[in-house]
C-alpha cells in the first residue's frame, strides 16, 4: 500500500521545536529537511511548508505559500506530532467536564493515593484535566462469576438537566466514567447519545476508549481523550486546509503511541501522546535489528531536556498503563522510558557530590554557551572538553540570535564552579585539586551513569543481559555520549543511522498501519474455556481484518497479519502480563491461537524468578493486533563520498588532551573506517568516536562503531568525588529493586521496597538501602538467606530476607543483600495479622528471631512451614492462613536476593572488592555530610532568631501517651542529640514501637529536611545521638505487642520531629489500617488523608503522607474480588486546618458488606487533632462509624474488631492536615511561577512506574 509510482511521499515528525521531513521522490531518491515548527513570520504550518518546499525545489514549479498546495503529485503523507503531548504538558486542552458514578466525584483527584516523590513535603501533583464534575445516581455491581446487577437505573431526565447546565457554561467536551462500564456499557452509551444530541462536540466514553478493568486509569484515559481530541481535530483542520481539496484524495496516516499508523480521522487524544517518539522507536527497530543475528537493540534518544530509552528484540515492547505529564493513560503504548537527563540538564556540586539534573535550562535561556544568561549544562561540559565545535554550528545564539556558541561564557562558568569544588576538596580532606577539564569530564561521566541507570533497569528487570545489546543512538545530543555509555554497559556495538537526526520521521515511512481491538475477559485458562476463547479471538481477528481491508489492504498477498495477546495472571495476584504465543504453537492442551500457558510461565519465571505451578491462570483481557504491511523498503544507496579530513582539534579525555580528527559525515565513503579519537559532524548532530573505538561507514551510509575497553579504568580506594557520584548511581541501581522479582502480595499491596545492601567491614556500619527502615536485618548464616523477624526491625507482617555474598579468598561474607516485603498473613488472632487489640507479640503472628531459609541450596520448606504455623499454639491464635502465598513470596525474595548478589558480584568484578567497600563507606560519609550541613544551617537560623540551639516538642497518642522530644544541636560540629526522655511508658496494646521504628522515622525526617537526592543510608544517623528511655512506648519490652507501632506511632514520631524543627504542620498522622476477612477471604488496606501545610504551600488532599505511600486497590478490583460494595470514596470537605496555607482534606470511604466478615480497624488521630503551625488551625480528627443494617449507627472508636452482617456499612472519615500561618495574613495560595509539567514530572515508562510502586512501602 505504501508503494506509489511517480509521486512524492512524505513522512513528517512535527516536534515541539523542529519539524523533520523525510521525502521519497518519484525517482527513488530520498530527501530530508529540518525546519522550525513555529515560524509565523514565514509560514502558518511547518509540515505544509516542508511539503511545499520539496515539491517546489524538485519540480521547478512554483507552489505559492498563500495558495493551497496542489496534491496531484502527492502519493501519501504520514505524520507524527507532539500536538497532544504539548497540550497535556501546558494544560492547554479543551474545557472538559467529567460525568462519574455518584460517590466518586474526587476519585481521579485521589487516584492511587500515593505521592510521586517520597521525601517532598510539598506534595506536588498535577491538576485534573476536567473543569467540572457531574455525579450520576446510577450503580452497577458485580456478583460471583462476574454476573451483573443494575442496582440503580440511569435517570436520563436528571442527566439531561445536568448536561444542559454544563453546556450553558461553555463546556462542550465530556468524559464519561461509570463503574464497571468496561464490561457493561449500556449506561455510558445512553449518556453519550444524549450528550451528542444536546450539542457536545466531543464525547468520550471510557468503555470505548479503553475497555479494561480499573476505574482510575480508565478515568484518566477517558479524560485525556476528551481533553486532547478536540485540539487534535483543530490542528488537523488547519493542516488539511493548506492543501487543495483538503487532502481528500491523499492517503494521510498518523502515528499512534503504540507504534502503528492510523487514518487521520481515527487519530484521537488518548492514543496520540507518544506519537512523536514512537516514530523513532519504529525507525531504529527496523534499521538496527538483524533478523539473522537476532541481537536485541536499545534505543537511545538523547535530547535537550530528557533522554528516551527503549528496547527492541524482534517485537515492540508495549505497556498498557504509563504516566505522561502526571496523567496515567491506560492504552497500548510503546515502552519508552524518559529520564530527566539531556543536553540541557543543569550541573550542580552539592555536599561533595557531582549532580546532573533533573532541572533543565530549557530552550530559554538555554545552556550558558547560548549567550542568554543560562546556567551550566551537559552541553557546556561537552563544549569545554572540545567535543562540540562552534564553527560547525549556525550563528543563532545570543539576544539577537545572530552569534555563535560561546566557549568564553562556558569557560567563565566552569572556572567559577571549579574554584568552589576545589575549596571544598581542600578543607576537610586535603584532596588534590581538580582542573576545569577534570570537573567538566566528571560531570559528563555522572551524566552518562544517570542515563545508564534506566537502561540497566529496562534490561535487568526482565532478566536480560545488558551487555548483549546493540546501542542504537539517535537524536541531536546522543552521539557525543554513545561510546561512553555503551562501554559502561559492556556493549560492544553502537549503531547510528544515516537519518539519525530525523529518525522519527524516517520511522514513519517504515511503519505499518495498525488496528487493535480488545475486550475484557474473566475466564480461567483451562481446557473447558478454550472453546470460548477461540470463538472470541476469531471474532476480534475478523474485526481487524475487515477494518484493514476497508483501508485498502488485501488478505491474498499477505499484506494483513494478526497477532493474538492474552492478558494473563495467576489467580489471587495483580501482576498481569500481556502475553503473545509467538514461538509457542498450539497443542491439545492449549487454545488454537497458541500455547499461552507455556509462554506465560516462561516469561513469568524470567521476570519474577519463580512460578506457581498449581495456581489457576486467569485471562483478564483478549487483544488482537492487526497490521497492514505498508512500510517502504529503502533501497537507495548513499553516494560514494571522498574523505576530506578537516583540521585536527584537541579533545579532552580521561588521559588528557588528545589530537582528534574531524570529519564531515556526508564526505565519507562507504566502507571507510575511522580510529578514535575522532569527531564526525552531521547536519543535525555531532558524533564522538572515543579512544579505543572504531567507526565504520556501512554500505547503506550508516555508522557502526566498535567499542573497545577503557585503558584508564583503574581506580584506587582513595576518595574521588566524581566516582563517588557514579557509585551512588550504581549502588542505587541495585538497591532500587528494579532487578528484583516481585512477590505475590507486593502486587496486591504495592508494598515492596527493593533491595537493601549491607557492606561487611570493620570501619563502616551498614547500610545503603532503598527503604525508609534503617535497621540491618537478620543474622549471619554460612550459606543462605537469613530472614529477620519483624520484631526489632519493623512491626507489620514484613519479613527481611538476607543473603550473603562470599568472595573467593576472603573468609566470611563481604556483603549482605536483603529484600523486604509485606506478607498478607502470618497468623495471629485476626486475618491479615494486623489485630487492633493485640497485647503480646505472639498474637500478631509468626516470630523469627533468626532463621536459616536455604541450606546447601535447598529451600527449607518443612521447617519454615512449621514456624509459620507455630502461632496456633497460643490461645485464640491461628497459624498462617495463606501458607501457599507465604512460601511463594519467600521463594520470590530468595530469587531477588540471588539477583542482587549477582549484581554486587559484577560490581566487585569491575572495580575490585576494596574499591567497592571503600565507596560504600564514602557514600555513607556523604550522607553524613549532607545531614551535618543541614543541622549547621538550622542551628545558625535558630541562634539568630532565638539565641538558643535547643528545640523541643510533644504530641499525644489517642490514649494520652506522650511522645516528647528535646533536640540539642552543636552548630560547630553539625551534630545533634535527639532525646526522647519523658516519653510515656510501654502501653497495654500494640502501639509500642521498637527502637528501629523511631530510627526509621528519624532518618526519614532528616532526609526530608536535607532536601537533596542523597542515597538513604546509615550515614544519615552518624551525626545523631538518639536517647530513648527503656520501657517506654518507643523502646518496649521483648514480647510487647508492636503491630501498631510501625503504622501509627511512627507517624506520631515524625509529627513530633517536624514540630520541633517547625518544618510543616502535621499531616493526618495515621495510616488508617482497615482489614476484613472470613475463612475464605482476607483484605487489608491503608487509606489516605490530608497532608500538612507548610511555608509556601497548601497541604495536598486525599494523599498518603510520611511513613507510608501505599497504593489503594482500585474500586472495580475491590468489588470484583471481595464481598463488598464501595459506596463512596471522596474528599472530606472542611477537614483540613485553615490558615495562610490550608491543610489538605481527609477522605470519606464507605464500604457496604455483602457477606459475613470480621472487620478490624487500627487507627489514630481520633481524639487528638493534627496540629497546625505558626498560627494555622488544627486539622479535623478522624472518625470510624458503623451503620448497621437495622439502622443503628455506632462509633467504633480508634481500634476495634467487630463481626459484620450483610448490609452493614463501615464509614471511614480520615483526618485532615494542619494549616500553616494565620488565616488573616493571606488565605489563598501564593502565586508561584508556572512550570511546564515535564519540568515537574519529567520521567515516564515502565522503569519509572516500577520505582514508584517500590516506593509504595
Amino acid at each position: 500500500m505504501a508503494e506509489t509510482t511517480g509521486k512524492f511521499d512524505f513522512a513528517i515528525d512535527r516536534g515541539g521545536t523542529f519539524t523533520d521531513v523525510f521525502a521519497r521522490l518519484p525517482d527513488g531518491r530520498e530527501r530530508v529537511l529540518k525546519l522550525l515548527s513555529r515560524d509565523p513570520q514565514n509560514y502558518k504550518d511547518a509540515p505544509t511548508e516542508g511539503i511545499r518546499r520539496v515539491l517546489e525545489e524538485e519540480t521547478g514549479r512554483a507552489f505559492p505559500r498563500d495558495q493551497p498546495v496542489d496534491t496531484s503529485l502527492i502519493g501519501w503523507i504520514r505524520m507524527g506530532t507532539t500536538v497532544a503531548t504539548n497540550a497535556l504538558l501546558e494544560r492547554e486542552g479543551e474545557r472538559t467536564a467529567l460525568m462519574v458514578t455518584k460517590g466518586f466525584k474526587d476519585l481521579l483527584h485521589i487516584g492511587t493515593q500515593a505521592r510521586p516523590k517520597l521525601f517532598d513535603l510539598e506534595v506536588a501533583m498535577p491538576d485534573v484535566l476536567y473543569e467540572e464534575v457531574i455525579e450520576v445516581d446510577e450503580r452497577v455491581v458485580l456478583h460471583t462469576g462476574d454476573s451483573l446487577e443494575v442496582w440503580k437505573e440511569l435517570d436520563l431526565e436528571q442527566v439531561e438537566k445536568d448536561l444542559r447546565g454544563v453546556l450553558s457554561r461553555g463546556i462542550t467536551s465530556l468524559a464519561v466514567l461509570l463503574l464497571h462500564s468496561y464490561t457493561w456499557s449500556d449506561h455510558e452509551r445512553a449518556v453519550g447519545s444524549l450528550a451528542l444530541r444536546l450539542g457536545f462536540t466531543q464525547v468520550s466514553l471510557s468503555s470505548e476508549v479503553m475497555p479494561m478493568v480499573r476505574a482510575v486509569p480508565r478515568g484518566y484515559t477517558v479524560c485525556a481523550d476528551a481533553y486532547l481530541t478536540p485540539k487534535i481535530r483543530q490542528y488537523l483542520k488547519g493542516f488539511t486546509s493548506g492543501f487543495r481539496g483538503g487532502l481528500k484524495e491523499v492517503d494521510v496516516l498518523f502515528m499512534q503511541s503504540d507504534g502503528g499508523l492510523t487514518p487521520m480521522e481515527q487519530f484521537c487524544g488518548s492514543r496520540a501522546v507518544l506519537s512523536g517518539p514512537a516514530g523513532g522507536v519504529v525507525g531504529y527497530a527496523i534499521t538496527s535489528y538483524s533478523q539473522m543475528e537476532k541481537k536485541p537493540v536499545i534505543g537511545f534518544d538523547m535530547g535537550g531536556t530528557s533522554t528516551d530509552v527503549s528496547r527492541y528484540a524482534g517485537q515492540y515492547e508495549h505497556v498498557f498503563e504509563a504516566t505522561t505529564a502526571g496523567v496515567t493513560l491506560q492504552a497500548p503504548q510503546l515502552d519508552i522510558n524518559t529520564v530527566a537527563a539531556g543536553g540541557g540538564s543543569r550541573l550542580f556540586f552539592r555536599s561533595g557530590m557531582f549532580i546532573v539534573g533533573p532541572e533543565s535550562a530549557g530552550a530559554h535561556p538555554g545552556p550558558a554557551c547560548y549567550r542568554k544568561g543560562g546556567p551550566l549544562t551537559v552541553t557546556d561540559a561537552n563544549l569545554a572538553l572540545g567535543r562540540l565545535l562552534p564553527s560547525f554550528f549556525p550563528k543563532i545564539f545570543g539576544p539577537g540570535e545572530n552569534e555563535p556558541l560561546s566557549l568564553e561564557e562556558t569557560t567563565k562558568h566552569f572556572r567559577r564552579l571549579t574554584e568552589e569544588i576545589n575549596l571544598f576538596l581542600m578543607l576537610p580532606t586535603s584532596q588534590s585539586v581538580m582542573s576545569m577539564e577534570e570537573v567538566a569530564m566528571g560531570f559528563i561521566r555522572v551524566a552518562n551513569e544517570a542515563m545508564c541507570r534506566p537502561i540497566r533497569a529496562l534490561t535487568q528487570a526482565k532478566g536480560h543481559d545488558t551487555s548483549q545489546h546493540v546501542l542504537a543512538c539517535f537524536g541531536g545530543a546522543g552521539g557525543q555520549h554513545a561510546c561512553a555509555i555503551a562501554r559502561a554497559l559492556g556493549m560492544k556495538t553502537v549503531f547510528i543511522h544515516k537519518y539519525s537526526g530525523v529518525l522519527s520521521a524516517y520511522g514513519l515511512a517504515l511503519a505499518d498501519v495498525v488496528e487493535e481491538v480488545q475486550e475484557p475477559c474473566s475466564l480461567q485458562y483451562e481446557q473447558h474455556s478454550f472453546g470460548e476463547l477461540d470463538r472470541r479471538v476469531e471474532q476480534l481477528s475478523k474485526r481487524c481484518h475487515d477494518t484493514l481491508c476497508a483501508r485498502g489492504f488485501t488478505r491474498s498477498d499477505g499484506q494483513i497479519t494478526t497477532e493474538v495477546f492474552l492478558h494473563l495472571r495467576y489467580e489471587g495476584t495483580d501482576c498481569a502480563l500481556m502475553v503473545t504465543a509467538d514461538g509457542y504453537p498450539s497443542n491439545n492442551q492449549s487454545c488454537r491461537a497458541g500455547d499461552f500457558r507455556s509462554a506465560f510461565t516462561k516469561r513469568y519465571l524470567k521476570e519474577f524468578g519463580f512460578t506457581i505451578p498449581d495456581r489457576p491462570i486467569m485471562v483478564d483481557d483478549i487483544r488482537v493486533r492487526g497490521c497492514g504491511k505498508s512500510g517502504i523498503k529503502s533501497v537507495y544507496k548513499t553516494k560514494m563520498g571522498h574523505r576530506q579530513a578537516k583540521p585536527m582539534t584537541k579533545c579532552y579525555f580521561e588521559g588528557g588532551y588528545l589530537d582528534t580528527s574531524v570529519y564531515l559525515w556526508e564526505e565519507l565513503p562507504c566502507g571507510y573506517s575511522i580510529q578514535g579519537p575522532a569527531i564526525i559532524i552531521d547536519k543535525n548532530s555531532t558524533i564522538l568516536v572515543e579512544p579505543c573505538c572504531e567507526a565504520c561507514l556501512t554500505e547503506e551510509g550508516d555508522i557502526c562503531m566498535t567499542v573497545g575497553s577503557d585503558p584508564h579504568c583503574t581506580l584506587g580506594t582513595e576518595l574521588n568525588t566524581v566516582q563517588l557520584s557514579i557509585f551512588s548511581h550504581r549502588f542505587m541501581s541495585i538497591a532500587d529493586g528494579q532487578s528484583s522479582p516481585k512477590n505475590l502480595h507486593l502486587h496486591k499491596h504495592q508494598g515492596a521496597s527493593g533491595l537493601l545492601l549491607c557492606c561487611v567491614w570493620t570501619r563502616w556500619r551498614p547500610s545503603v538501602q532503598c527503604a525508609s527502615h534503617s535497621c540491618p536485618p537478620g543474622g549471619y548464616a554460612r550459606d543462605g538467606p537469613v530472614p529477620a523477624e519483624g520484631r526489632g526491625c519493623d512491626s507489620e507482617p514484613h519479613r527481611h530476607h538476607t543473603s550473603q555474598y562470599l568472595k573467593k579468598g576472603v573468609s566470611g561474607p563481604v556483603f549482605f543483600v536483603a529484600s523486604r516485603g509485606h506478607h498478607a498473613d502470618i497468623g495471629g488472632i485476626t486475618p491479615g495479622s494486623m489485630p487492633p487489640h493485640s497485647t503480646s507479640l505472639q498474637q500478631e503472628g509468626a516470630v523469627f528471631t533468626s532463621f536459616k531459609l536455604v541450606t546447601g541450596g535447598v529451600f527449607q520448606e518443612e521447617a519454615v512451614t512449621e514456624a509459620l504455623m507455630a502461632p496456633a499454639q497460643y490461645p485464640d491464635c491461628s497459624g498462617t492462613r495463606n501458607l501457599h502465598d507465604n512460601l511463594s513470596d519467600l521463594r520470590a525474595q530468595v530469587a531477588a536476593n540471588q539477583r542482587g548478589s549477582q549484581l554486587v558480584a559484577e560490581l566487585i568484578d569491575s572495580y575490585g572488592l576494596a574499591v567497592v567497600q571503600a565507596y560504600m563507606g564514602y557514600i555513607q560519609s556523604n550522607a553524613e555530610l549532607a545531614v551535618r550541613d543541614m543541622l549547621r544551617d538550622f542551628a545558625r537560623r535558630q541562634r539568630l532568631q532565638t539565641g538558643s540551639l535547643e528545640v523541643e516538642s510533644e504530641d499525644l497518642m489517642d490514649d494520652g501517651t506522650a511522645i516528647r522530644l528535646r533536640v540539642q544541636i552543636n552548630e560547630k560540629e553539625g551534630s545533634a542529640v535527639f532525646d526522647f526522655t519523658g516519653t510515656g511508658t510501654e502501653v497495654w496494646g500494640n502501639c509500642n514501637a521498637p527502637r528501629a521504628i523511631t530510627l526509621s522515622a528519624l532518618i526519614y525526617c532528616l532526609r526530608c529536611m536535607v532536601g537533596q537526592d542523597i542515597p538513604l543510608n546509615q550515614g544519615c544517623l552518624a551525626p545523631i545521638q538518639v536517647i530513648i528511655p527503656p520501657g517506654s512506648i518507643l523502646q518496649p519490652s521483648q514480647n510487647a505487642a508492636v503491630v501498631g507501632g510501625n503504622v501509627l506511632t511512627s507517624q506520631r514520631v515524625v509529627d513530633v520531629i517536624f514540630r520541633a524543627f517547625e518544618v510543616c504542620a502535621a499531616s493526618q498522622g495515621c495510616m488508617n489500617n482497615i482489614s476484613f476477612g472470613s475463612e475464605r477471604v482476607g483484605y487489608y488496606e491503608t487509606v489516605a488523608g490530608g497532608a500538612g501545610a507548610g511555608p509556601g504551600w497548601n497541604g495536598r488532599s486525599g494523599v498518603h503522607s510520611h511513613m507510608t505511600n501505599t497504593r489503594i486497590t482500585d474500586p472495580e478490583i475491590l468489588e470484583k474480588r471481595y464481598p463488598v460494595i464501595l459506596e463512596q470514596f471522596s474528599l472530606r470537605p472542611g477537614s483540613g486546618g485553615a490558615g495562610k496555607h490550608c491543610g489538605g482534606n481527609g477522605v470519606i470511604r464507605k464500604l457496604l458488606f455483602r457477606n459475613k466478615v470480621v472487620l478490624s480497624v487500627l487507627t489514630e488521630r481520633r481524639s487528638t487533632r493534627p496540629y497546625g503551625l505558626q498560627g494555622g488551625e488544627d486539622g479535623a480528627a478522624g472518625l470510624n462509624l458503623l451503620h448497621r443494617a437495622d439502622g443503628r449507627v455506632l462509633n467504633l472508636g480508634a481500634k476495634t474488631s467487630v463481626s459484620l452482617q450483610p448490609g452493614d456499612m463501615f464509614c471511614l472519615y480520615t483526618p485532615g492536615g494542619g494549616g500553616y500561618g494565620r488565616e488573616d495574613e493571606h488565605n489563598s495560595r501564593p502565586q508561584i511561577k508556572r512550570r511546564r509539567l515535564n519540568e515537574t514530572f519529567p520521567e515516564r515508562g515502565s522503569v519509572f512506574e516500577y520505582r514508584m510502586a517500590q516506593e509504595g512501602v
